[in-house]
């Protein structure tokens, strides 16, 4: 029977783990997520005020602003923080890291907690700067009530978008095979990506820090529980699969390739 390590050491919870690269990580993550709060939702809020947009009276150039903004905002961060705290920017993405073991989970507890308190001093500092008839609820993610059957297809589509976003992470970034070099556009292309369909339908949060933020600052929680479940469950089956399919298995050339600890 499989015995389950609790110890510090597994956990990464020793002076070794929690050392000065690990809080100048942890420093990034923050300005990271901080940055990407601001630009992604201050885009939504200059553009609409409110996601998700309609999809009955979509407006196609608000939309592709919306997705850029977010799209290239990543690929930007990633890039910037990619060699200093991997730049999850996400904890989705930090979540998948720790559960295929690709982090320990000292580091990443304290990953989330940076990206989650980024988001909201992101959000506040958005708040500080608009005046009330702009901001809005601050991009707040919430369901559309016209284009989703229920709430549980919302759920769907974040579990789906997420999926493809952390899925595409592993692949270009944490596979040490994959064209690293090529990570940030190819992230950035996923969110995008993920945009022109989400938007409409969840407003496209692949992330509960992009969610959280803007949602305590404007005290806007409807339907808040989805962009928690959604992404986490969605960068967990994306980063599963990933591991256990292609990380862990025969490479073309018949020699085994085991994972390289994060």
């Amino acid at each position: 029977m499989t015995q389950f390590d609790f110890s510090a050491e597994s956990l990464g919870l020793t002076r070794d783990d929690l050392n000065e690269r690990t809080w100048r990580a942890v420093l990034a993550e923050f300005i990271a997520t901080l940055l990407f709060v601001f630009i992604g939702a201050g885009a939504v809020a200059v553009g609409t005020g409110a996601l998700p947009l309609a999809a009955e009276a979509l407006d196609p150039a608000t939309l592709t602003a919306i997705a850029l903004a977010h799209g290239l905002a990543i690929a930007v961060l990633v890039a910037a923080t990619a060699r200093i705290s991997g730049g999850h920017i996400n904890p989705a993405v930090t979540f998948a890291a720790v559960i295929t073991g690709r982090m320990k989970a000292g580091p990443g507890v304290l990953y989330v907690a940076a990206q989650l308190v980024g988001a909201v001093v992101g959000a506040l500092l958005l708040d500080a700067v608009l005046v009330s008839e702009v901001e809005g609820n601050l991009g707040a993610h919430q369901l559309s009530d016209t284009a989703l059957s229920s709430d549980f297809a919302g759920l769907i589509v974040e579990i789906i978008l997420t999926f493809m976003l952390v899925f595409t992470v592993f692949a270009v970034a944490i596979d040490p095979r994959g064209p690293s070099n090529l990570a940030p556009i190819a992230i950035g292309l996923a969110v995008l990506i993920d945009h022109f369909v989400g938007v409409p339908l969840t407003g496209a949060s692949m992330n509960p820090a992009r969610s959280f933020g803007p949602a305590l600052v404007a005290n806007a929680w409807d339907d808040h529980w989805v962009y928690w479940i959604g992404p986490l469950a969605g960068g967990a089956l994306a980063g599963l699969i990933y591991y256990f399919v292609y990380l862990t298995r025969d490479d073309e050339d018949g020699v085994r390739q085991e994972p390289v600890s994060a």
